[in-house]
């Protein structure tokens, strides 16, 4: 059995320590995320993914957070992070139920904060690693010391993909509605929160013109937790569960 003088020992104490706080230290120092505060994240394609790069430069297709339909924001919000307004950037108590429904050997889901999503898109790639959710993790906390909710939530709604090639919701809101983003309806609202998990996937009730069978499950569950949160009153409720979106067919 090999033993290790103390030079050997003192070298493996500084490198682990350099990993343990080294490693988070830069993740956490490598972005100026402030920058959200005066520019815009400008879309560069690639294939069929989008990244961004901040830039001084409103892009065209930039929607203010007041122009966009209230309904919108409060469909993405329930849908997407119930406790948007609450968390500090990481919801650990759905991180700690997608764990355990993990362990459990049941369906992993991402658990990830708005804030969460709109660092990931604009700022980190798209790969699926350890270290990309770490990464991940640190700089929203970062975000939420330097940038309000308002901006957070104005960035992601302009960044999001709302289906192939469908990027923010100035798109989202003319390819599937004709309408911009001021005007939509409840039901329009929950129908483009429907489609974030897997927007190229949940394309296809547009596709078809008609509504699946999950994806009308899925409006009409965010409809009513719209209602709860009093986004929508139960008379609105009731009328936008019962009315189709315009382009479906009969």
């Amino acid at each position: 059995m090999k033993v290790y003088n103390k030079k050997t020992y003192s070298i493996l104490f500084i490198v682990s320590i350099f990993l343990i706080a080294g490693i988070p230290l830069y993740m956490y120092f490598s972005d100026d995320v402030s920058l959200l505060n005066r520019e815009y994240p400008q879309r560069e394609m690639s294939k069929d993914s989008a990244r961004y790069k901040m830039g001084y430069k409103k892009p065209k297709d930039w929607v203010n957070f007041d122009e966009i339909s209230p309904f919108v924001k409060g469909a993405i919000i329930v849908s997407e992070d119930w406790s948007f307004y609450d968390h500090n950037g990481v919801d650990m108590s759905q991180m700690k139920v997608a764990l355990e429904e993990m362990m459990a050997g049941e369906r992993f889901r991402g658990a990830s904060t708005i804030t969460q999503q709109m660092v990931k898109n604009v700022f980190l790639s798209q790969s699926r690693s350890l270290w990309r959710k770490v990464h991940e993790i640190i700089l929203s906390y970062k975000v939420e010391k330097f940038v309000t909710k308002k901006k957070i939530l104005e960035v992601y709604l302009n960044c999001i993909e709302f289906g192939p090639g469908l990027y923010g919701i100035r798109a989202a809101s003319s390819h599937y509605f004709r309408k911009n983003p001021s005007a939509l309806s409840p039901r329009e609202a929950a129908f483009l929160a429907m489609l974030l998990p897997s927007p190229k996937r949940y394309y296809m009730s547009f596709k078809k013109k008609k509504l699946t069978r999950f994806a009308k499950s899925r409006v009409r569950a965010i409809l009513r937790k719209m209602k709860v949160r009093k986004i929508i009153s139960a008379g609105d409720f009731d009328y936008q569960v019962s009315t189709p979106m315009t382009w479906e067919v009969p």
